[in-house]
């Protein structure tokens, strides 16, 4: 049974009807519809923490998605799963496959961001300083990117910017 069919919470299970009827009325494909079905079902799974089932969901939506915008979502979701893991260097990869598909993705560069953020912070616990500083410089051109595309998100990191003195 699909997983859209489970959910037994009042949100889901009205996201659910509302896409489905959307899914009806919109003009697409059935490949289309199929594919917005298996990335639906593995956002639910996602949200659930059921990774390995939204991973299955989501290599399926890849298969069958054609459109280069509505694909990169999938592989940036794919990153968020790594990421949850605690794989940086294959969330990476699958960040890096969303902003191929899509550079307008200010999310994707912030969580890269992070995570070189994450390197640097330890790079310094292990006294090295040059690989800090390397994580660092690398964390602030995304954050960079991710504020040019969506100036009023990320103050955070704006301000981390502005105070090491990387806001240039």
């Amino acid at each position: 049974m699909p997983r859209s069919q489970k959910n037994d919470n009042f949100i889901d299970k009205t996201f659910t009807i509302v896409a489905d009827i959307l899914l009806r009325i919109i003009p697409t494909t059935q490949r289309e519809k199929e594919a917005f079905t298996y990335y639906r079902d593995g956002m639910s799974a996602q949200s659930e923490g059921e990774y390995a089932e939204a991973l299955q969901n989501y290599y399926e939506a890849m298969r069958l998605e054609i459109d280069p915008y509505d694909r990169s979502y999938i592989p940036y979701n794919i990153g968020l799963i790594h990421t949850s893991n605690g794989e940086h260097a294959k969330a990476l990869e699958y960040y890096f496959q969303a902003l191929e598909r899509n550079p307008s993705l200010p999310q994707a560069f912030n969580n890269m961001a992070v995570i070189c953020h994450y390197r640097g912070e330890q790079a310094i616990q292990q006294g090295d300083s040059e690989t800090s500083e390397a994580w660092f410089n690398q964390a602030a051109d995304y954050w960079k990117q991710a504020i040019s595309l969506a100036p009023s998100n990320y103050i955070e990191a704006q301000n981390w910017l502005k105070i090491t003195g990387r806001f240039k």
